[in-house]
């Protein structure tokens, strides 16, 4: 199967690149220095050029808080509404099949139960979260032959995440605050690959959810285990004895420019209902990422 994977320069774009390659898939990774997936023609050209069995949409703007910027919000609109309307168009012209890679943040995060898939109470708090609905829409209402995946709290290797923050933090401080009550679960990419590869293998089409297993956690949860781990490893530096870390409520940890969702639980169980393997458990994919980038 040959797989255009857009956003090869990001996180997951790069590992999904990775685990088509190591199963004997063609995989044509593009950027905007290849594909400007903000215009129309630039993905029409690209797209017809590589004439792909699928792609798997990867590519937009994640910079949160910078998205809220006045000067930023038409540029996030066209990178992930416009850019993934155009990509869906070209696919349903060319009858090809299309993965969206979007976000719990198409929630308001409201409450305590687990946001399901197939849920239309959508409620973005942010311009980043209304702009990958509008991505999510236009796929839906375009297409037959799709997958939209939401994914939340992602880590991997080519690029910055929570982790890596914290560690760099935890170096040169002895105190730390994180904030308890956003919660959610960690998704590192090179597993989340794995399954995007299971699923663009097949037609069965839809909306699912996917992170780790292992529960739901705060941000202040995770932090803890990525020092705990960290100085399991043998970095005394993140040890409990050097390192302090106290939970704080988002209003007490300040006003971000972009407002967070406090629910980001989202329900995976239409991924074993429809036959795919699930993640392994977040606490160890921090164990074999951290083992990897220490």
């Amino acid at each position: 199967m040959k797989v255009l994977v857009t956003g090869v320069k990001g996180q997951l774009g790069h590992d999904v690149v990775n685990e088509l390659t190591k199963r004997n898939h063609e995989a044509i990774g593009v950027d905007i220095e290849e594909m400007d997936i903000t215009d129309y023609s630039s993905v029409e050209s690209g797209i017809k050029k590589a004439n792909p069995d699928a792609v798997i949409h990867c590519a937009a703007w994640t910079a949160v808080d910078a998205a809220e910027d006045v000067d930023n919000q038409e540029k996030v609109h066209l990178v992930n509404a416009t850019g993934t309307k155009h990509i869906a168009t070209l696919c349903k012209e060319l009858d090809i099949k299309l993965m969206y890679l979007s976000t719990d943040y198409v929630f308001d995060g409201q409450g305590t139960e687990p946001w399901q898939p197939d849920c239309k109470d959508y409620n973005p708090l942010n311009v980043y979260g209304k702009s990958k609905l509008e991505g999510e829409l236009a796929v839906a209402e375009l297409l037959k032959k799709y997958f939209i995946v939401r994914i939340a709290w992602v880590f991997g290797n080519n690029g910055n995440n929570f982790i890596k923050t914290m560690l760099k933090i935890g170096k040169s401080h002895d105190t730390l605050t994180v904030v308890s009550d956003q919660i959610g679960t960690p998704t590192y990419t090179y597993d989340l690959a794995r399954l995007l590869v299971d699923m663009i293998e097949t037609d069965k089409y839809g909306n699912y959810h996917a992170t780790n297993e292992g529960g739901f956690i705060s941000w202040y949860d995770f932090a803890k285990e990525i020092f705990h781990q960290a100085a399991a490893l043998g970095f005394s530096e993140y040890s409990e004895e050097r390192l302090t870390v106290s939970p704080v409520t988002t209003a007490e940890y300040g006003i971000s420019k972009a407002a967070r969702p406090y629910n980001s639980r989202l329900d995976k169980s239409k991924l074993i209902d429809q036959g795919f393997t699930p993640l392994p458990t977040w606490k160890d994919a921090l164990n074999r990422y951290l083992t990897e980038i220490l």
